[in-house]
């Protein structure tokens, strides 16, 4: 999905100062109607009973404007829901048009009411470089932005969003937005293409003065099956979500993502041959960790193939898992603009018995830093059969390490590879330090294996600037096209490090 733009734009428009803004045309509602618990369940319930049916599009040519002039329209946030309130909690909403071209349907609940969000393109301001353009009955906001005082200094900033398809984005405080999340995944890398299901509707629960969280619900559609989300959010130094969804099936579902997570990957140590650029390394997530069912702690190194690459890490209740951005200093990327360092990582928290599957990796082919090419997500190993109901909970935690502590297992903190003169590669893996880490490295146990070629024992040595041991050992791929590697750091039989998976594929 091209979303960098979109972000770009986002920014800017956050950042638009107060004088620059129109009169106040604070947001309005419309009648209100009953809602209780059961509210969405049962209409994503009744929805899933009918065939399922686009939603109706705003005028062409609000689909039809540039980049350029979809920024050139932006929310006034003196008129954002709960302003001059005690209210903890700001609401914004942003425009339709470009890659939006359907309007959601946005409600507010207090009492026990939801009152629909009424349309109004006062609540934005314009520049004269934005065109005139047509409306119609289905106009409507594209989604809606979360602002709190997050540093108490009377400023509300922006913690979250939701817009496009079941899309949603959060930070930490003091981060910026990097990697996504989806309500749901469906048929991610099949031959036959992907389903993106949309949220077609929201409920924000109106917060008391004292609240620290906001609760906002959402109301998913597809050709495939319908859902019923519950997000509880907490802003914080890690932004933490709780979701509890129930998704309705239309069809035998035979390939669903849960809690998947989106995210960028062009390049780092491992492959910089394909790349030139002045930058060390362009991410937004550098690592699929995993905390399997059996007790192991895994780190797969991302990669950005050439052909289309998809792993499955079996399992059977895994503990979490998520996409982590290790790299956390500014060296790290020498980017004073897309500022990699401040990116999220998230944090996948299973909520009850989640069964038998696969923790799955989806790596796609990109040249160009724009483009999402990573995808990961939780796959169920049996169906979710048609006319069946679904219930789904976990937590979502973002943040620079939201990830639980590992009992002092050293974790991977880099992976850098090369080619030889005299050929084959160098594969270099540097571990953090520990205090279970010996004086005296010969204790260690070296656990290495490829699938394919041939490589060297490997020799383990401290790393001078870290003082945490880091592995090096030689591989000659031979014949061989692909390499699934093994290595893991072990003392008295028992594990010293996470388990480090990678798969090496030929590329030229």
């Amino acid at each position: 999905m091209l979303r960098r733009d979109i972000l770009k734009a986002l920014a800017a428009l956050a950042a638009v100062p107060a004088a620059a803004l129109a009169a106040d045309a604070p947001l309005r509602t419309g009648a209100p109607t009953p809602f209780n618990d059961q509210t969405i369940k049962n209409r994503a319930r009744t929805l899933a009973a009918t065939e399922y049916t686009p939603r109706p599009t705003i005028p062409q040519e609000w689909q039809d404007i540039s980049y350029d002039q979809y920024r050139k329209i932006w929310f006034d946030t003196r008129n954002a829901l709960w302003e001059d309130t005690p209210r903890p909690q700001r609401v914004d909403v942003f425009p339709p048009g470009l890659y939006f071209p359907q309007a959601v349907e946005i409600n507010i609940v207090e009492d026990g009411a939801a009152s629909p969000l009424v349309f109004d393109l006062d609540v934005f301001d314009r520049t004269d470089k934005f065109p005139d353009l047509p409306l119609n009955d289905h106009m409507g906001y594209s989604g809606l932005r979360l602002r709190a005082d997050l540093l108490n200094s009377g400023v509300h900033t922006e913690y979250s969003v939701f817009q496009g398809a079941s899309y949603f984005r959060g930070i930490g405080t003091g981060e910026i937005y990097g990697l996504s999340a989806r309500g749901l995944a469906l048929k991610t890398g099949d031959p036959m293409g992907e389903e993106f299901p949309d949220f077609i509707a929201f409920w924000i629960e109106t917060p008391d003065s004292g609240d620290a969280s906001v609760t906002l619900h959402a109301l998913l559609d597809s050709p495939s099956c319908t859902g019923a989300f519950r997000f509880d959010i907490t802003h914080g130094a890690v932004l933490e979500m709780e979701v509890d969804a129930t998704i309705f099936a239309r069809t035998d579902m035979s390939h669903v993502g849960i809690a998947p997570l989106t995210s960028m990957f062009l390049f780092d140590a491992t492959d910089r041959a394909r790349f030139s650029d002045f930058r060390p390394n362009v991410h937004d997530s550098d690592g699929l960790l995993i905390h399997n069912g059996a007790g192991e702690v895994i780190w797969r190194p991302l990669a950005n193939p050439t052909t289309l690459q998809i792993s499955a890490f079996g399992d059977k209740n895994p503990r979490g898992f998520g996409l982590m951005q290790r790299k956390r200093d500014f060296s790290d990327y020498n980017d004073l603009e897309a500022l990699y360092h401040k990116r999220p990582s998230v944090w996948i928290t299973p909520r009850g018995d989640w069964g038998a599957g696969a923790v799955t990796l989806v790596e796609i082919p990109a040249d160009l830093e724009i483009y999402d090419n990573i995808v990961a997500y939780w796959r169920p190993a049996q169906p979710i059969a048609a006319g069946t109901e679904q219930n789904l909970r976990y937590g979502l935690h973002w943040g620079a390490d939201p990830s639980p502590p590992m009992d002092d297992l050293l974790s991977v903190r880099g992976t850098a590879m090369g080619g030889r003169p005299e050929g084959g590669m160098v594969m270099v893996i540097d571990f953090a330090n520990g205090s279970a880490l010996p004086e005296d490295l010969s204790a260690v146990d070296i656990i290495l294996r490829s699938s394919h070629g041939t490589t060297t024992p490997g020799i383990l040595q401290r790393n001078p600037e870290t003082n945490g041991p880091r592995l090096a050992f030689t591989f000659e791929p031979q014949d061989a096209t692909f390499a699934e590697f093994r290595v893991q750091l072990r003392t008295g039989g028992a594990p010293l490090s996470e388990v480090w998976l990678y798969r090496w594929t030929k590329t030229a």
